[in-house]
């Protein structure tokens, strides 16, 4: 069953990093950690429940996916660095 998600191993391993570093952002930012750790578990279950179904429906499209999810997250990290460096 797992080998289906194989090619989807480097976004899901940087795809958690990136979460990881959006909440740490919300953390310092001061955002009530109760409300963000509530809205990070729906947004995690809403993302496998799209990923589990999405993965069967579009694996054929596996380098495509890849590369938006890369760049979705590599964008993602430019602007928690921006923010972090000439916002405080």
């Amino acid at each position: 069953m797992l080998e289906q998600y194989l090619p989807f191993v480097g976004l899901i391993i940087f795809g958690n990093i990136e979460n990881l570093v959006l909440s740490s952002q919300g953390v310092v930012a001061g955002v009530n950690p109760v409300k963000l750790g509530i809205a990070s578990i729906i947004c995690v279950s809403c993302w496998l429940i799209i990923g589990t179904f999405g993965t069967q429906l579009l694996i054929n499209y596996v380098d495509f996916i890849n590369f938006i999810g890369g760049f979705a997250i590599f964008v993602l990290g430019l602007q928690a660095m921006y923010e972090s460096v000439f916002h405080n």
